[in-house]
C-alpha cells in the first residue's frame, strides 16, 4: 500500500500552506499534445483551468501544443508575440525550417498558447531518433505513428524552451509543465541539457496501466508482481513506456491525479508521487437556489418525448414512474464497467419483477462505436410520435374552434357533437399507426461489427430485450450525443441533467470526469474504489451515499459480489420517492464546491511552487507542513431525511403527502451546515491583463 503523498488529497490540508510567492520574474509554460486539440479528457482538464491559471500567471503563462490546422481555425485567434524576446524565439526557429505559431485559445481565461508544426518538421525525425538513442538510449520503430509525434513534439519543446533562455539577457525563472508521455520528452531534453528550466510532470494515467487493465488482469492485486519490462515488451509498448518512465524519473516534480492512480504510478513507474493533483472543473452557481432542479425537470421532459417514440407501441409503462440512468465515456468494455453494468441490469429486472414493481428503468449507453447510420426502426419511432403529436393538435384546434362558437351565441355545448366522424378517423388512424410488429430496438444506430460487439453480445446472453414484461429497458446509442442529431436533439450537459443517475462501475478509471459531471449538475452517480473521484469523495464525505455519490467496492470483492453491491445501490434508487429524489439532487449539488478549479487549483500551484524551489532553491523556498490526520475535514452525515429506503421507514416507492409531512426536512439549515465544513474559495492574486510578460530583455 502506497503511504500518503506530500500534499494529500483533503481541502483543509493545505489550509496552513503558505503557497504566495513572487511570480514577478517567473513564467509558466505548460505543454500538451490536447492543448487547442481535442483528444480525450486532458483536454478537459487544460481547458477548464486556464482561466484559474491566468488569473495566477496573468501574461506570464502560455500554452504549448501541436498546431491541428481543423482546430486552429476554430478555437485559436493568431496574433504576433508582445514580447520581443518571445518574438525573437519565434522568428529563429521559423528561420531553422520549424513552423510555430503563436495566439489566443479562444476559451475562459483567453490563455496565449504556442503551436508547434510537428508535420512541418517530420524531416528531422530520423536525425532525432538517432540523438535519443544516442543520449537516452530509447529507441523507437519507424511504424508508430503516435511516438514519432511524440519525439517531434518533445525535441520541438525543448527547442522552443532553450530558445527563450538564449534569447534572454538574464534568463528567467522558467517552470515547465508537461503532461502525459506524448509531452513528456520535452522535460526528458531539458534536463539532459541542463536548461534552467524548473519542471513538472503530470500522469493522468500509466501506460502499462490502460493496457494491463484492458487485458483482464487482476491489476490491483497484483500490481507489487508486475515484472514491467516484460509486460511492456509483451504489448509492444516498451519505448512508450521507456518515455513516460524518463520523464517521470526527471521531473523535478511528479504529480498524479488521484490517489489510486499515485499507487499504481509508485509500482509500475517506480517512482512516488510528490504530489496529487485531483481533476476539477469550473462550477457555475446559480442565482436562484433550485434552479438546477428546473432544469433537471425540462431536460427530462425532452428525454421522455424520445421514450415515447422509441417505444411506440410498447408505451405500456407510466413515464411519471420511470427512472433514467446512463453510463457514458469512451467504449472500454471491462475498463468502463459496461460488463458489471448490465449484469446488474439484469439481476435488477428479475427483483423488479417478482417484487411487482411498477417502477421502470431505462438505461442509456453512450458509448461511440463503429456505426454506419441511424436504425430505421428507431427513426420510424420518432416520425411516428410526431405524427401522433400533430393529429392531437389538429383534433384539438377543430374541438376548440366549436367550443368557441358554441359559446359564442349563449350556449353550453353538446358534448357528443363536439367530435364528429371525420375526428374519430383522424384518431383510429393515429393509433393504428402506432401498432408494431417488433420490439423496440436496443441499439438507435446499425452496428458495422454487429456479431462481435461487447455490449449485443451481452444483451442477448442476458436476454434484456425490451420485452413488455422487462422492468429494465436498455438503449445502446453508439454515437456522442449532439443537439443537431434528429434522433436525440440534446447536447451531453442537458442530457446528464435530465437523467436521475449516473452509474460508472469502472475498473480502471484515474480519475472519472463523467461522476465529476453529474456531481456539478446535481445528479446523483455511482463510482467505484478504483476510481480517483471515488477515493476523492471517500475521503470526504463521512456518508457518501447519503450525498448521492455511491461508490461500490471493485478493490476487495469479487466481481459477482461487487455486481450484487451494483444491483442493491439501483434497486434502492428505485425504492426512493420523488420527494427522496430531489432531497438527494439537493445534497449532491451542494457537493461540487469540492470539485472547483478554485479549490483544487492549489495543488497545481503548490506543485509549481516545490519545483522552482528545487531547481532555483537561492530564489524560491517551499516547506510544505505535513497534516495531521485532524486537519481533514469531510462532510458529516445529514441528520435529517435518510438517503436511501435502506435506511428509510417509508420504503415505498409511491408518494404520498403525508409521507412528505412526517419526513423533516430544512434544506437551509442542511445547506448552512455543509457550507461550515469548506473554506472560502482560493483567490489567485489579480494580475494586470495589459502588462507586459517578464522575460528579460536582451541588451
Amino acid at each position: 500500500m502506497l503511504r500518503r503523498s506530500l500534499s494529500v488529497t483533503s481541502l483543509s490540508g493545505l489550509e496552513e500552506w503558505d503557497e504566495e510567492f513572487d511570480r514577478e520574474d517567473a513564467v509558466l509554460f505548460e505543454i500538451a499534445w490536447e492543448v487547442a486539440n481535442k483528444v480525450g479528457g486532458i483536454y478537459t482538464v487544460i481547458q477548464t483551468k486556464a482561466r484559474l491559471t491566468c488569473e495566477e500567471w496573468g501574461e506570464n503563462y502560455f500554452l504549448v501544443g501541436p498546431y491541428m490546422e481543423s482546430s486552429v481555425r476554430t478555437q485559436v485567434e493568431l496574433i504576433e508575440p508582445c514580447n520581443a524576446a518571445l518574438r525573437r524565439t519565434i522568428d529563429k526557429m521559423n528561420s531553422s525550417g520549424c513552423k510555430v505559431y503563436f495566439g489566443r485559445w479562444l476559451i475562459e481565461g483567453s490563455p496565449y498558447v504556442i503551436l508547434l508544426d510537428v508535420g512541418f518538421t517530420a524531416w528531422s525525425l530520423d536525425h532525432w531518433k538517432s540523438e535519443l538513442w544516442e543520449n537516452c538510449s530509447i529507441g523507437v520503430p519507424w511504424f508508430d505513428r503516435e511516438a514519432n509525434d511524440a519525439i517531434l513534439f518533445g525535441f520541438l519543446t525543448a527547442w522552443l524552451l532553450g530558445e527563450v533562455c538564449t534569447q534572454c539577457d538574464e534568463p528567467p525563472h522558467i517552470a515547465a509543465h508537461f503532461h502525459e508521455w506524448l509531452a513528456g520528452l520535452g522535460l526528458v531534453l531539458c534536463r539532459q541539457r541542463q536548461l534552467p528550466v524548473a519542471t513538472i510532470f503530470t500522469t493522468h494515467a500509466t501506460l502499462l496501466g490502460r493496457y494491463l487493465c484492458a487485458g483482464n488482469v487482476d491489476f490491483y492485486n497484483n500490481l507489487a508482481e508486475f515484472n514491467v519490462d516484460k509486460e511492456a515488451g509483451d504489448r509492444q509498448i516498451y519505448h512508450r513506456y521507456c518515455l513516460e518512465r524518463a520523464a517521470v524519473r526527471c521531473a523535478h516534480v511528479f504529480t498524479t491525479v488521484s490517489q489510486i492512480t499515485a499507487i499504481e504510478a509508485e509500482h509500475l513507474l517506480k517512482r512516488k508521487p510528490d504530489i496529487v493533483t485531483p481533476n476539477g472543473l469550473n462550477v457555475k452557481k446559480f442565482s436562484a437556489m433550485h434552479e438546477f432542479q428546473n432544469l433537471h425537470a425540462q431536460s427530462k421532459a425532452r428525454i421522455q418525448e424520445f421514450v415515447r417514440g422509441h417505444f411506440y407501441g410498447h408505451l405500456d409503462f407510466n413515464l411519471d414512474k420511470t427512472v433514467f440512468l446512463f453510463i457514458a465515456g469512451r467504449y472500454e468494455f471491462s475498463n468502463k464497467g459496461a460488463d458489471i453494468f448490465l449484469e446488474a441490469l439484469a439481476r435488477l429486472n428479475y427483483l423488479l419483477r417478482v417484487n411487482h414493481s411498477d417502477v421502470t428503468i431505462i438505461a442509456f449507453f453512450i458509448m461511440p462505436a463503429r456505426t454506419n447510420n441511424f436504425n430505421v426502426e428507431t427513426l420510424k419511432g420518432q416520425a411516428v410520435r410526431k405524427q401522433l403529436w400533430d393529429t392531437a393538435q389538429t383534433v384539438k384546434e377543430r374541438f376548440g374552434k366549436k367550443l368557441y362558437e358554441s359559446l359564442l351565441v349563449g350556449q353550453l355545448p353538446d358534448v357528443s357533437k363536439m367530435l364528429d366522424k371525420e375526428d374519430f378517423t383522424m384518431m383510429k388512424r393515429a393509433i393504428f399507426a402506432t401498432q408494431r410488429q417488433c420490439l423496440p430496438p436496443v441499439c438507435s444506430h446499425n452496428m458495422l461489427e454487429d456479431s462481435s460487439d461487447p455490449i449485443l453480445n451481452c444483451i442477448r446472453r442476458i436476454g434484456l430485450f425490451n420485452t413488455a414484461q422487462d422492468r429494465v429497458k436498455v438503449i445502446f446509442h453508439p454515437e456522442f450525443l449532439s443537439s443537431t442529431s434528429p434522433l436525440l436533439p440534446m447536447d451531453y450537459e442537458e442530457f446528464v441533467r435530465g437523467c436521475h443517475l449516473g452509474v460508472f462501475p469502472s475498473y480502471y478509471e484515474p480519475w472519472g470526469y463523467t461522476p465529476a459531471e453529474c456531481t456539478v449538475m446535481g445528479i446523483p452517480s455511482i463510482s467505484t474504489n478504483l476510481s480517483g473521484f471515488g477515493c476523492f469523495m471517500e475521503e470526504h464525505i463521512a456518508d457518501p451515499s447519503a450525498y448521492g455519490i455511491y461508490i461500490l467496492d471493485r478493490r476487495y470483492r469479487g466481481v459477482d459480489e461487487s455486481c450484487n453491491q451494483l444491483t442493491s445501490f439501483l434497486f434502492q434508487f428505485c425504492q426512493q420517492s420523488r420527494r427522496q429524489r430531489i432531497i438527494q439532487r439537493n445534497r449532491t449539488e451542494r457537493l461540487s464546491d469540492l470539485l472547483d478549479w478554485r479549490y483544487l487549483g492549489r495543488y497545481y500551484v503548490s506543485a509549481r511552487h516545490m519545483a522552482l524551489a528545487k531547481a532555483f532553491p537561492d530564489t524560491f523556498i517551499y516547506e510544505p507542513q505535513e497534516p495531521t490526520s485532524a486537519t481533514g475535514f469531510r462532510y458529516p452525515r445529514p441528520a435529517s431525511v435518510p438517503p436511501s429506503p435502506a435506511h428509510s421507514l417509508h420504503s415505498s416507492p409511491h408518494h404520498s403527502e403525508a409521507e412528505d409531512e412526517e419526513e423533516p426536512y430544512d434544506e437551509d439549515l442542511e445547506a448552512e451546515k455543509d457550507r461550515v465544513n469548506i473554506r472560502q474559495p482560493f483567490n489567485m492574486p489579480n494580475w494586470n491583463k495589459n502588462q507586459t510578460v517578464s522575460l528579460p530583455e536582451k541588451n
